[in-house]
């Protein structure tokens, strides 16, 4: 698919698909990401830690940050930014619109 033709958001689910979890895993064209409540924000992140793959849907949301449930270094949630003391790359992260017709991840 040409740059020009790829979609500007993609549905995700229903508004209320976290139901009162804070990480719910989604897979959007073939890509495994993890859907984060943080308050009244929700955002998507992909699920497997930088560091050394480690599954984070077994990690919690604390405080605006994630926290890989393998190492125990943290990601804001806000930018993707590794906690101090850790020397990998930060947590790649995407915007979701919440409307009435569902959850939807921005492309732009």
């Amino acid at each position: 698919m040409a740059e020009t033709e790829r979609p500007e958001r993609i549905r995700l689910g229903p508004p209320d698909m976290l139901d009162g979890r804070t990480l719910v895993p989604v897979t959007v064209g073939g890509h495994h990401l993890l859907l984060v409540r943080d308050g009244e924000r929700i955002v998507a992140a992909e699920r497997a830690c930088p560091h050394e793959g480690a599954d984070l849907l077994l990690g919690r949301c604390v405080g605006g940050r994630l926290h890989c449930p393998r190492h125990l270094a943290s990601f804001d949630l806000q930018d993707g930014s590794v906690s101090p003391g850790w020397s990998f790359r930060a947590l790649r992260l995407f915007d979701i619109e919440s409307a009435s017709d569902g959850l939807w991840l921005r492309m732009t």
